[in-house]
């Protein structure tokens, strides 16, 4: 999958007006090395769910796993609009990144063998997974495969220069 640079505005409104927008770049470095997650979805009755998971960066767009019997897997049955967050415990300093977009389940076996590489080069090897009729298999069980591709994305930067950044992408 190949998204083109997307347009990027600095939100002045919650900003220093030292602040300058964020580059994506920075952004896609911070999706790629952040080792935790959370993942937002919506329960089939309205109520949000939150919870933390890992994920990889990676065909330009974020990609995570979870039991077909997990709540996030539930709720992605009827409804694939998600945020997923990272960033840092810290007012002071760093940032944060916000994706919102649709999770789109992998099947694609070629795919979900790269991405299984990329789990165990991220995360080490205790995140093995093989790849059998659509989903990761490993320790747990089978796990259903989602990525996230942007659709609109934030974000925060912490500490004496403050900014909100938008990146919007057209897909």
């Amino acid at each position: 999958m190949k998204q083109s640079l997307p347009l990027t505005e600095l939100d002045a409104r919650y900003s220093d007006p030292k602040a300058a927008a964020a580059d994506w770049t920075e952004a896609v470095g911070r999706l790629r090395s952040a080792e935790t997650f959370w993942l937002t979805t919506v329960r089939p009755d309205g109520r949000p769910h939150v919870t933390p998971l890992i994920a990889v960066w990676h065909d330009e767009a974020l990609h995570f796993c979870t039991g077909a019997d997990e709540r996030k897997a539930r709720n992605l049955r009827h409804n694939q609009e998600v945020v997923l967050t990272t960033g840092v415990n810290s007012l002071s300093e760093g940032s944060d990144v916000v994706i919102e977009g649709e999770a789109v389940r992998v099947t694609d076996e070629s795919h979900l063998r790269s991405l299984a590489g990329a789990y165990v080069e991220k995360y080490g090897k205790e995140w093995t997974f093989d790849v059998r009729d659509g989903v990761f298999v490993g320790d747990g069980g089978e796990a259903l495969v989602f990525q996230v591709a942007p659709r609109t994305a934030f974000g925060f930067a912490k500490g004496e220069v403050f900014g909100q950044t938008r990146w919007r992408f057209t897909q």
